[in-house]
């Protein structure tokens, strides 16, 4: 069965299979003509790295299609420790893609998948990229709760990580994996700033439940809450737990 997506096409190249924005979908073509999605990113002029389970890369794609980031899937959960990026087929790219499609349609702010590219790794294996469109001007939630003193930046940066739990909830998607690295927050910085927004990241493990699920909505703050303390106990990050009694509060009153 070929799935049909509006606004995407099926990448033709002898070296990889996925599937990409049409508007992007050249460009990405042109890489895979010789090599992967992220060794092509890593060794771009002016390429940023990000730290994760494997860097990340954000990188201009060619033919103008955008400023990208490029992620290689990693094992997760009980076979992170093996720090492996091999996969038996199916891969997790056309999962991510979908779930990251429907996120958005439920007004769940997450970067615009790009595509996805599956190489082939011997007989059995495969490894993958995803593609997403950069957002600019964000840093992980660790990262600026680790910056921001007591105060009212502070306060809208963690409103805007509940209101992303609440929009999660809201949409019935249990993101077991939900911790501070993966909720990219953007602060407006012009004559009239904006509110924060927070967006989630790393969507393939998300699982879909009714919408406004009571449980869902628990279990989502539950686990960002257990990152929040484990942040505090391993990294010295400072959050009391006042701060993290009104995130919970927050999220649970605006996830129906």
């Amino acid at each position: 069965m070929r799935l049909l997506l509006q606004g995407y096409a099926r990448i033709q190249s002898p070296r990889a299979r996925g599937i990409a924005l049409e508007s992007c979908r050249s460009a990405l073509e042109s890489i895979l003509a010789n090599e992967t999605v992220y060794d092509f990113a890593e060794r771009q002029p002016g390429v940023r790295r990000f730290t994760g389970r494997a860097p990340v890369y954000a990188f201009e794609l060619p033919e103008g299609s955008g400023d990208a980031v490029v992620r290689r899937s990693m094992r997760g959960g009980a076979l992170s420790k093996l720090h492996t990026d091999l996969f038996l087929p199916p891969t997790r790219g056309l999962r991510e893609l979908l779930t990251s499609l429907r996120l958005r349609a439920a007004a769940v702010p997450t970067p615009e998948v790009m595509g996805y590219a599956v190489y082939p790794v011997g007989k059995v294996f495969r490894r993958t990229d995803v593609i997403t469109r950069e957002i600019k001007g964000g840093a992980d939630l660790a990262t600026l709760l680790a910056a921001a003193d007591p105060g009212p930046r502070r306060s809208a940066i963690l409103e805007a990580a509940a209101q992303l739990v609440a929009a999660l909830s809201r949409a019935g998607a249990h993101h077991s994996d939900l911790n501070l690295r993966n909720i990219l927050v953007t602060e407006s910085s012009g004559a009239e700033p904006e509110a924060p927004q927070a967006h989630i990241l790393d969507v393939d493990r998300i699982q879909f439940h009714v919408p406004g699920d009571p449980i869902v909505s628990r279990a989502n703050i539950d686990r960002l809450e257990r990152s929040l303390k484990k942040w505090r106990e391993l990294h010295g990050l400072k959050v009391d737990d006042a701060e993290i009694a009104t995130l919970r509060s927050r999220a649970l009153e605006n996830s129906r």
